[in-house]
């Protein structure tokens, strides 16, 4: 079995701090297999951290967090970026048609974007994973409501820490049964359901400063959009 995390966020989304370098720092000290970064509709720190993977002894899987219309969808294994603002149905398309598989993670989260706010169970079946355990959770109610999807309709399960910071990665892994050491045969392994989650809560006071900060970076961005 591999230790794979699967949901993690570098400076290159407007929430996230840490640069890829510090991100896989964190991921080869804990003794972690294997990385995806997936950042907010931007992809260049995962192709980046599939570069540099090898020299921590990682294999990074290339991956972005898109927000579509219904909310957000991971895309694992895929090298070009699904554009913002599809629809559900369309966005699983778009990253079908690049290779990879379509995991939706905190579906039931509907104040951090969860997709079941705004699309039907059926809809969410045709995602090939389901995220089970995110750890940047409150009571857990969304966690257990999204296992208990996925068990009813025999889909794929995975974990994520959702993390911002470097320091909160690892919180939730995905230990997978992947015949090969690469982001091909995990990717291959998550669709074929051979995962099992593992995960503890993001403290609550990291949850807050990681939010804070989002809004920080968010007003300091939009404050230099508009320029002097």
């Amino acid at each position: 079995m591999q230790t794979v995390e699967l949901h993690t966020h570098s400076s290159r989304s407007y929430d996230g701090r840490d640069p890829v370098e510090l991100i896989l720092e964190q991921a080869a000290a804990i003794g972690l297999d294997a990385i995806a970064i997936t950042d907010h509709d931007e992809i260049d720190a995962s192709l980046e951290a599939v570069e540099l993977a090898p020299e921590y002894g990682l294999v990074a899987i290339p991956g972005i967090e898109i927000s579509s219309k219904a909310g957000h969808v991971l895309g694992i294994g895929i090298e070009r970026a699904v554009p913002p603002g599809l629809s559900f149905g369309e966005t699983l398309d778009r990253i079908h048609d690049r290779g990879g598989i379509a995991v939706v993670p905190h579906p039931y989260q509907e104040s951090r974007h969860g997709v079941m706010a705004r699309i039907t169970r059926d809809e969410l079946a045709a995602a090939d994973a389901i995220e089970v355990y995110n750890s940047r959770l409150l009571t857990g109610r969304a966690n257990r409501q999204a296992e208990r999807f996925a068990i009813e309709r025999g889909l794929p399960m995975t974990a994520g820490s959702d993390a911002h910071i470097s320091e909160m990665v690892g919180q939730a892994v995905t230990h997978v049964d992947a015949d090969e050491h690469s982001a091909e045969a995990i990717v291959e392994a998550i669709a074929d359901g051979r995962t099992a989650v593992e995960g503890k809560r993001t403290p609550w006071r990291i949850s807050f400063q990681q939010a804070a900060g989002a809004v920080k970076r968010r007003i300091i961005a939009m404050l230099t959009q508009l320029g002097p």
